[in-house]
């Protein structure tokens, strides 16, 4: 049987995060995001629902997270579900539904309630160097290429 688990969600922190470290060393940082949804309801009222959703972070995304991110700024997270199953003092059984992280990326400027631009982003696979599109050369380090390029030539 098929499987597939993926999150892709845009939100606000609700709270600071949550940095701890296991005794073997590895980074944990548990961060909450806030959802919104807009719709229209039968009388054509707009409505805003909010979800809450809780997000499990591990090593280097989970300390770069804690160090960058505070309560209320914006983020996209990239991750996979995850039930968590316990019981309670009471002997009751309890669940909750996670998201663990997988990649990120900080939305918004470095302003306080800024909600344009981009920035800065993680992944848990820190080895591999980021995607480029196909049409677009990679940039050179040589330093006798930026002579043979004219200032007409640059785009902006």
């Amino acid at each position: 049987m098929a499987s597939f688990n993926k999150v892709i969600l845009m939100g606000n922190l609700t709270r600071d995060p949550e940095l701890r470290v296991t005794p073997k060393g590895t980074a944990v940082c548990q961060i909450g995001v806030a959802v919104n949804q807009t719709y229209r309801d039968k009388e054509g009222n707009s409505r805003e629902e909010t979800t809450f959703v809780d997000v499990d972070v591990f090593g280097r995304p989970a300390e770069v997270i804690a160090k960058y991110m505070t309560k209320g700024r914006p983020i996209l997270i990239e991750g996979r579900l995850k039930l968590d199953s316990w019981e309670s003092k009471e002997g009751e059984k309890r669940s909750k539904l996670k998201v663990v992280l997988e990649n990120f990326q900080f939305v918004g400027g470095r302003g306080e309630g800024e909600s344009s631009g981009g920035g800065g982003g993680g992944s848990l696979e820190e080895s591999a160097p980021p995607a480029r599109p196909s049409n677009r050369p990679a940039p050179s380090t040589s330093s006798s290429r930026a002579a043979d390029v004219d200032e007409e030539d640059v785009p902006f």
